[in-house]
């Protein structure tokens, strides 16, 4: 009788904590502030019209929708979508490798924001893929060992974001914790962090690189001033500064848009975060003008300069790197925030241009008929951005991202253990533990 009655109590304890859960996220899906506002009216208009043109690109092929042929297989989806998104995404393995490896605390409260647009970035603009797959169901081969292809780099680049991805996710999921009170699974979760961390910065170091290693494969088709066997190596180093750049752009407007949501110490201490990630990005930057230089000298280009494409790639360089990098240099050294938030448009501008030139200007210049994009492959990109921007703001309004976490889940102060000569009354001196 009493094992009945136990059990009993139990589904009801169960069936009530469900009706708890199930009413707050229910909450939770309620706006937060006024729902017709200018940009969500311009989101709706966008996501209607990206609904529309995906079904007809799914329904019709990508020949309904996109300017893509056999010659240019590729076009806006992996030249900006994926190859450009993702090296605006590198900010999260910086981040995270200056804060958890090297200790530097002073980035600690940017950790999650960070985290989570990179995690975004990357589910967005690997979904993505699929609007650029002609079988977008084969999507699934790397992983199910159809057609494993391990000698391809496609191969080493899909198995690297699907495990990026989830290393990313472990890496905000002390947040979902924090937000839903799942006190145990918090703590469970926030021990896996520094591995998550590790995995992950390995992954990203290898992807950021291995999207470079995939145009090796076109020395052919893709412009001198461009094609360098290390690629890799200048997608890697130039992602380092692309995504801290978009961190200091991103953070700027987040610092406005969610400053009610905003911590103490973050207020604090924005201002030296800005001028610490301008300062790499300075230095990050003078790297990779210099492995420019010295590719285009050990290439012996000269021929190629005083053409129309030799001029585009001086605008490159001049104009998008060599010029923010020096804007960088002297907004650190005089404090100047609003001169390194200019420096960052700047150079975020610059990867754009740099990761189109490799993938689509540059590629096959000699072409007669040239790929240009369509109207709708531009509104599906637009309607990506837009729709993660709407995730991030849904999340950072709920979650503790850029406010102080719960009080349950911040980490108590250490508790020292000292030794000291202390007499005791009526006994001999003996050493003692006193907890301090």
């Amino acid at each position: 009788m009493e094992h009945q009655t136990d059990n009993r109590n139990k589904r009801t304890l169960l069936i009530t904590e469900a009706k708890r859960f199930v009413s707050f996220l229910l909450s939770e899906m309620k706006p937060k502030g006024k729902l017709v506002t200018p940009f969500n009216v311009f989101a709706a208009v966008v996501l209607a019209t990206t609904a529309v043109l995906l079904v007809i690109r799914f329904t019709k092929g990508l020949a309904s929708t996109t300017n893509l042929s056999q010659d240019f297989p590729w076009g806006i989806w992996i030249g900006f979508d994926v190859v450009t998104g993702v090296a605006f995404a590198g900010g999260a393995y910086v981040v995270t490798f200056m804060v958890y490896v090297l200790r530097l605390e002073k980035y600690h409260p940017i950790v999650r924001i960070t985290v989570l647009n990179g995690f975004l970035a990357y589910v967005f603009y690997a979904g993505a893929l699929l609007f650029d797959l002609g079988r977008p169901w084969n999507v699934i081969n790397p992983i199910i060992g159809n057609s494993f292809g391990v000698s391809s780099v496609m191969f080493l680049v899909a198995w690297h974001f699907m495990l990026y991805m989830i290393a990313q996710f472990v890496e905000f999921s002390p947040a979902i914790a924090e937000w839903l009170g799942w006190k145990r699974i918090r703590k469970f979760l926030g021990g896996l962090t520094l591995g998550a961390v590790i995995f992950g910065i390995t992954l990203s170091t290898l992807h950021q690189s291995g999207l470079g290693a995939l145009f090796l494969m076109a020395k052919s088709k893709i412009h001198p001033l461009w094609y360098s066997e290390f690629i890799p190596i200048l997608f890697f180093v130039s992602s380092i500064f692309a995504g801290l750049s978009m961190v200091i752009f991103e953070g700027s407007i987040s610092h406005k848009v969610f400053r009610k949501q905003i911590s103490l110490q973050h207020h604090l201490e924005h201002d030296e975060i800005v001028i610490g990630l301008a300062r790499v990005c300075a230095g990050t930057m003078y790297i990779y003008f210099f492995l420019k230089v010295l590719v285009f000298i050990h290439g012996q280009q000269w021929n190629y300069i005083n053409t129309p494409m030799g001029w585009w790639f001086l605008v490159e360089i001049v104009g998008f790197v060599l010029i923010p990098v020096r804007l960088y240099t002297q907004a650190v050294q005089f404090r100047n925030l609003p001169l390194i938030r200019f420096a960052a448009a700047l150079t975020l501008i610059g990867i754009v241009v740099n990761r189109l030139n490799v993938s689509i200007i540059a590629f096959k210049w000699y072409a007669i008929e040239r790929y240009i994009p369509s109207w709708m492959e531009l509104e599906i990109t637009l309607g990506v951005i837009v729709a993660e921007i709407l995730v991030l703001r849904w999340v950072v309004n709920r979650m503790p991202i850029l406010s102080d976490p719960p009080e349950w889940a911040r980490p108590r102060p250490e508790v020292t253990r000292e030794t000291r000569f202390v007499p005791k009354e009526g006994e001999e001196k003996e050493w003692v533990t006193i907890n301090m």
